[in-house]
């Protein structure tokens, strides 16, 4: 098995990491430590993935999976459940609540404050992130700590160089925010261009006063080794991003 663990200045009571595909026990073009239960993977499978990292990495309890669908929503989570989530993001201010996002080429988010009282955990695909994930996100550490410092850190993605959309998704981020052209860049094919998902997470970020971001850097899509990605192989598994409070 091989684990992602972000390099960011995070509270030592803070623990975070990403899965990749490398170990566990699905097969074919599921092969690795596939976690989604809902790619079409043996679910006998994805729970014994699941379970062998859950006690491989001495997590305080099963983490809270998310029925994720692009939305902007994010719930905050009380105490450790089994009960699958709706929603695209996970908030907690409990120990032992591990708070997760699956991705396949989407960018994992982790958020926590600086005192290490506040987790999150956000799917940001490109429709969560134009359409204000993130700053839901923020907003509710804001809405128990109005002085809350936050820190951010950038999992795998899909990266800038392979991420072609089209001009509808520029539209949706200029919209908000014409600084965002900045994170596109123009390709050869009319009406095609290059998206910078960090970039854009940085842009988000930054306009609700996070400045203290870490980047991991990694391409899901240009790593089929180590990574799940769906833009290059469409049937495929998923890796997932974990953060919580001893």
């Amino acid at each position: 098995m091989s684990l992602i663990v972000p390099d960011w200045n995070s509270p030592s009571n803070v623990k975070a990491f990403s899965s990749t595909r490398v170990g566990g026990f699905s097969k074919d073009e599921y092969r690795g430590l596939n976690l989604g239960t809902h790619v079409g993977d043996d679910i006998n499978l994805v729970q014994k993935n699941r379970k062998y990292l859950q006690c491989q990495e001495d997590m305080p309890s099963a983490p809270v999976w998310l029925n994720q669908t692009h939305s902007t929503h994010v719930v905050e989570v009380l105490k450790p459940t089994l009960e699958v989530l709706d929603a695209d993001g996970a908030f907690s201010m409990s120990p032992g609540v591990v708070c997760s996002a699956m991705t396949a080429d989407c960018l994992p988010v982790l958020l926590t404050n600086t005192s290490g009282t506040q987790v999150a955990a956000v799917h940001a695909g490109w429709r969560g992130l134009a359409g204000g994930i993130i700053e839901n996100a923020i907003a509710k550490f804001k809405e128990h700590d109005p002085q809350s410092e936050i820190m951010a850190w950038l999992g795998p993605a899909i990266g800038p160089s392979v991420f072609e959309v089209g001009s509808d998704v520029v539209q949706a981020f200029v919209d908000f925010d014409s600084n965002a052209k900045a994170a596109f860049q123009t390709k050869p094919e009319q009406g095609k261009w290059l998206a910078n998902m960090s970039q854009l997470a940085r842009q988000r970020l930054n306009s609700v006063g996070v400045t203290e971001i870490s980047d991991s850097n990694l391409c899901t899509y240009s790593d089929p080794e180590l990574f799940y990605s769906y833009r290059r192989d469409g049937v495929t598994g998923r890796q997932a991003t974990f953060i919580w409070m001893t």
